[in-house]
């Protein structure tokens, strides 16, 4: 293989971690937020049921793009090293 096409993939996965972590760093914030406000046994329960029926929602597509786009981009790379 190529230098190029391996450095390529390289920045290309180290992008979709960065993806990643983004995501999970956002949860974590949200978490630190809700810490801080001292919520009681209620509240935590009513937000944990949104968050059940929310992340399938927003943080699954989110990730299934990232993890999406860099295959698609690997083979699209792959293929342009093969022809």
């Amino acid at each position: 293989m190529g230098i190029g096409l391996i450095i390529f993939l390289i920045v290309l996965f180290i992008a979709a971690i960065g993806g990643t972590f983004f995501a999970f760093r956002q949860e974590e914030n949200k978490m630190k937020k809700y810490a801080e406000e001292g919520q009681t046994f209620q509240d935590e329960l009513k937000r944990a049921e949104e968050y059940e029926e929310r992340s399938l929602k927003s943080n699954i597509p989110v990730l299934s793009w990232i993890y999406v786009i860099t295959i698609l981009l690997s083979l699209l790379a792959f293929a342009f090293y093969l022809f």
